[in-house]
């Protein structure tokens, strides 16, 4: 995946060798790109709730141009209920198919016998 960058002009390779941390993978690269997978889902959580806080104190833009907050739907407990209706929904699918039928998801080639 990250050779991909190698395909810019002029600085493709330096920005892979930044990458790996050298001339080829080793320990180094691996420890960043753990580090990377571990802090990114942390990152994009504070940055969904700053959104969601910032969206509900100050609202979205208006493209109809009506400054009235009578024509203004609260997010709680409108927009509040929906969202927590679609995540409860989400995982409860999610959950049924990994916990009661994984085979749905399965890959085929998981039932083929290795040593044939």
């Amino acid at each position: 995946i990250i050779n991909l960058f190698s395909v810019i002009p002029w600085i493709g390779n330096d920005i892979v060798r930044l990458a790996w941390g050298g001339y080829s993978v080793g320990d180094a690269t691996l420890n960043r790109f753990y580090s990377f997978h571990f802090i990114l889902p942390f990152l994009m959580m504070f940055l969904v709730i700053l959104h969601l806080s910032l969206l509900h104190d100050f609202g979205s833009s208006n493209p109809l141009g009506v400054d009235s907050r009578t024509m203004m739907v609260p997010f709680y407990p409108y927009y509040f209920y929906s969202d927590y209706l679609g995540i409860v929904l989400g995982a409860g699918v999610l959950s049924y198919l990994c916990f009661v039928d994984p085979y749905l998801i399965a890959d085929p080639m998981n039932y083929e016998e290795a040593n044939f």
